[in-house]
């Protein structure tokens, strides 16, 4: 480092450190509003959230082959079957932009195609069936069609630009194989329903332990929730008899060292950006970051490109929790947010967040990763920008 760059950035820090705000009530609180962040997403989604999620995709890099990867999700596998696989794999998780990180994880690391995994990223946390039915009883059914069709289209059109931008990276990496970090799965003294009821067992576990309260008494999400613990406990029991009965004890040893490989490399990226987060932004609702909610909520008035592109921006960036975007719409809403900001931050703001693209970062790069968070806001934008115009 030059003596001068390292004279700019002494300046730099003792100009920032001269004039730090700390006498303001706002910055005073917005260091507590980034722990009470970091509690709450410890508390409501490590352990039943993140934990299964590890789990899964150290099965996926040990025990799921190659192959099968790449015959359903590689660059070369025909792309209706390619997407459409990773979108309804995602889209039936119903997690949040953070707990699907270890899952695209797994399957990118494994061989599957830039296209495929990123549809898949996108559709995890986009495309929840529960979240879709809430939005229309909630927020109207014009709005929830329109995040329906948006979600789904998104997961396709992302992963198609995604690959078409970064063809020649991607035709080299599958030229070199799988990543040499990743596991070698696939053992073929069992057969390839058993590894898929393994994996199907774990997916069980995440999503009933996850199940959220519907917001009416009857019909079959109400139903499942009445039972969501029972499904959970025996799902793991199921789980249980597949481990003792299918899998040698080195094998589960490899799965655990997977397991641990994908936890300690997101771990400390993914609190530390909920941590940052919560300084800028703040709980969802609580409006106590460093970034008044206010000033978001007076600029994404009417149905402008300013305001929709706003939306994507702020959304893009904050930290949704599976299903809390619905609520906090509706706040906005009645403060006066548009129809097209609406849809733009439904599309936007679950798929992405600051402590998602973090942890994104550290597996596609820099370059891919402001590709992808580009397309979605852009995307986002426009989407938002030409449903509002339509409403209107």
């Amino acid at each position: 480092m030059r003596e001068r760059t390292k004279l700019l950035l002494l300046v730099a820090a003792f100009g920032a450190a001269y004039a730090l705000p700390i006498e303001s009530p706002r910055v005073q609180g917005t260091f507590l509003e980034g722990l009470f962040l970091l509690k709450d997403y410890a508390r409501q989604h490590v352990l039943l959230c993140l934990v299964p999620a590890f789990f899964i995709a150290g099965a996926i890099g040990q025990f799921v082959s190659q192959g099968a990867v790449l015959r359903y999700l590689g660059a070369s596998a025909p792309r209706p079957v390619a997407y459409g696989v990773a979108s309804v794999s995602g889209g039936i998780l119903a997690v949040c932009s953070c707990t699907v990180l270890p899952l695209f994880a797994g399957i990118y690391r494994r061989g599957a195609g830039l296209g495929p995994a990123i549809a898949f990223l996108y559709s995890g946390p986009a495309i929840n069936v529960l979240a879709l039915i809430l939005t229309a009883r909630v927020l109207g059914v014009e709005l929830g069609v329109a995040r329906a069709v948006g979600a789904i289209g998104f997961a396709f059109v992302a992963g198609l630009l995604m690959a078409a931008l970064f063809q020649r990276e991607e035709a080299e990496r599958q030229r070199n194989g799988p990543d040499p970090f990743a596991a070698t799965g696939g053992d073929s003294r069992r057969r390839p329903w058993q590894d898929a009821s393994f994996l199907a067992a774990m997916i069980a576990v995440l999503v009933f332990a996850n199940w959220g309260a519907p917001s009416q008494a009857g019909g079959f999400f109400a139903a499942v929730y009445r039972i969501h613990w029972a499904l959970t406990l025996a799902s793991l029991a199921a789980l249980l008899v597949m481990m003792l009965r299918w899998y040698e004890k080195e094998e589960l040893g490899l799965w655990v060292r997977s397991t641990w490989d994908f936890a300690k490399q997101i771990t400390p990226l993914l609190l530390g950006g909920v941590l940052v987060a919560g300084w800028l932004m703040g709980r969802p609702g609580a409006d106590a970051g460093l970034i008044p909610s206010s000033w978001i909520a007076s600029a994404v008035g009417g149905n402008g490109f300013g305001a929709n592109l706003l939306a994507s921006v702020a959304g893009a960036f904050m930290y949704f929790a599976t299903l809390t975007e619905v609520p906090i719409l509706e706040t906005l809403i009645g403060s006066g947010m548009g129809a097209g900001p609406a849809l733009t931050l439904l599309l936007a703001g679950p798929a992405l967040s600051l402590p998602s693209m973090i942890v994104i970062r550290s597996y596609l790069g820099t370059r891919k990763t402001l590709a992808y968070v580009g397309i979605v806001v852009v995307l986002a934008t426009l989407t938002g920008w030409g449903y509002g115009a339509l409403v209107a």
